[in-house]
């Protein structure tokens, strides 16, 4: 398979976008409760574990670029294959396929589990699955710009929910932060670690860059992308620490959404209600993007039409996300599919990177030797 991709210019998008397909896919169903797990190990200096993650982040940012940059419109599918060869290529492409399906059906019972307790505690998971399905069918099925528009305009049609956290942030205590740097930096890395959940969802890069026009304003828009993700993580962070005693915040599963109990208005009654709802415009992106990444990756390894692997998907999701109902399975599923992610995310480019230049080294010589 060649590792570079024919894309119709009527299907490229501009590097402009790149920043808020990234954004958006990290600021799903993770940020409502990565809070709580990086305060569990870095305690009252988990804000110090945040800006730490958003460093190595940016780097895997760069690395993965660099390979990208070293073919002409290459997407991760076909530089696996021109690397390892096509068998092994293909076991690792259909390694990202398994991959993201997991994240899918992931985020799909993380925040139907979300809907049932703050919203409709007696609506069956199976109907809740099947509407965000058939969103999820319709926004694919109108192919990568149709998917990019709808993240565009749920940016902002969610961006007014932070507004209402001066609620929570005027009630504060600065004491919960003190004493500063008591955790040791193994217990900043493992809290740094655990933020990997909020960042899944980088890997987009390695599918839609070649989908990119002017490809070099793409580095500017992905680290842009993952500044505003880290400043987001860090703000929720540091008000949950502030609000919340320690043994509340590890109380709370998604204290994020907790936040917003204590907004109040007199025509609405519970505003938190409210926010769940508005949600859906956060969670969406994420689902609509790692389904759009399996079906063209189905598509390039196997030639499946992408509109049959559509529904093949939105099919198995929609059993796997109505089957997973326990809370306890949840969450063990949840930070399995987080564990995965920290290897495939975030490991992995950082080995592909070295193994990439010396591959495209010897091909740069090969070639000028002929020349």
């Amino acid at each position: 398979m060649n590792p570079n991709v024919v894309v119709k210019p009527n299907l490229r998008i501009k590097a402009f976008y790149l920043f808020f397909i990234i954004t958006s896919l990290q600021t799903g169903s993770g940020i409502m409760g990565v809070p709580r797990y990086i305060f569990m190990e870095a305690k009252q200096d988990a804000w110090i574990s945040v800006l730490i993650a958003g460093g190595l982040i940016h780097l895997v940012v760069a690395v993965m670029l660099v390979i990208l940059n070293k073919y002409e419109n290459a997407d991760i599918l076909g530089i696996q294959m021109d690397i390892f060869g096509k068998w092994i290529g293909k076991l690792l492409g259909t390694g990202y396929i398994i991959y993201f399906f997991f994240v899918l059906v992931s985020v799909l019972v993380d925040y139907i589990q979300v809907i049932q307790i703050f919203v409709f505690p007696r609506v069956s998971p199976w109907l809740l699955s099947l509407m965000l399905i058939l969103l999820i069918i319709y926004a694919v099925s109108g192919g990568l710009r149709v998917a990019v528009g709808v993240t565009f305009l749920f940016f902002f049609f969610s961006l007014w929910l932070l507004i209402f956290l001066y609620k929570p942030i005027s009630l504060m205590d600065f004491e919960h932060f003190q004493p500063v740097l008591q955790a040791s930096p193994a217990e900043l890395l493992r809290g740094a670690r655990k933020t990997v959940y909020s960042y899944i969802g980088l890997e987009i890069l390695f599918f839609i860059y070649p989908f990119i026009d002017n490809k070099r304003k793409a580095k500017q828009s992905a680290h842009l992308g993952v500044l505003l993700t880290t400043f987001l993580i860090l703000l929720v962070t540091v008000i949950c620490i502030g609000y919340f005693s320690g043994r509340e915040l590890v109380e709370q599963i998604w204290p994020v959404l907790v936040l917003f109990k204590i907004v109040e208005y007199a025509i609405i009654g519970r505003f938190d209600v409210l926010v769940v709802t508005e949600w859906m415009m956060v969670i969406l992106p994420n689902i609509i993007f790692l389904t759009w990444m399996i079906t063209y990756s189905m598509k390039r390894l196997y030639k499946v039409p992408q509109r049959k692997a559509l529904y093949a998907v939105g099919a198995t999701a929609f059993v796997g996300a109505g089957l997973v109902k326990n809370e306890v399975v949840i969450l063990n599923y949840i930070d399995r599919v987080a564990t995965a992610g920290f290897w495939i995310a975030f490991v992995y480019p950082m080995l592909l990177f070295p193994i990439v230049l010396i591959k495209r080294r010897k091909y740069t010589k090969q070639k000028d030797g002929k020349d």
